[in-house]
């Protein structure tokens, strides 16, 4: 990478760094972009060089949480998938239920994001991160024989996915969010129990 890409790069990364820790602070509508820009300590220009809006900028912002949220998952699955494909699928459920709860993730991710970036695409980037991880999770689970073969992966995986997303947007709104997780995670795993051979 030339140094001016890395200058961009740094750049675009102290944008997101700045604009995350303010969305998560006060939320989307409660945030400009002259702010975003004084504390990344960069300027409009950069700014508008990086992304076209500041609605462009917060998806760069939830895609990253998505990035993350996605990278901890597939750790989980692969820690676990060496034994059983059905306990590691239902680790990464649990794993991904426990980000719901954290205040930065469940600002941005499950208040925000739908209203900012529009149903369809909150679901579409919601399918893009994670519903290839699910899939893989239940093929897995297929392939070693515990998890019915008589369903086709994508559907299934879709509906999992659609669990996952009504749970975390359960936890977000609860008044303690700890407490629903408790009560959402056997209901969620329990989907999971109901494809078992």
């Amino acid at each position: 990478m030339g140094k001016q890409a890395e200058r961009s790069e740094s750049t675009r990364a102290g944008l997101v760094a700045a604009a995350r820790a303010l969305f998560a602070e006060r939320g989307y509508a409660a945030v400009g972009t002259p702010e975003v820009v004084e504390r990344a300590g960069s300027s409009r220009g950069a700014l508008y060089h990086q992304f076209k809006d500041k609605r462009d900028l917060f998806r760069a912002v939830y895609e990253q949480i998505q990035q993350e949220i996605v990278e901890a998952v597939a750790e989980t699955l692969a820690a676990e998938r060496a034994g059983d494909p059905l306990a590691a699928l239902q680790a990464g459920l649990r794993t991904f239920l426990a980000s719901c709860v954290e205040p930065e993730r469940v600002r941005i991710m499950l208040v925000d994001a739908p209203a900012v970036l529009g149903w369809q695409d909150w679901r579409a980037l919601d399918e893009k991160y994670g519903l290839g991880l699910v899939i893989s999770g239940l093929q897995a689970g297929m392939d070693a024989g515990v998890l019915r073969r008589d369903l086709s992966t994508r559907p299934v995986a879709l509906m999992v996915l659609s669990a996952l997303g009504e749970a975390a947007l359960f936890i977000a709104n609860a008044a303690d969010p700890d407490a629903a997780r408790a009560e959402t995670e056997p209901a969620v795993l329990a989907l999971l129990d109901g494809l078992r051979v």
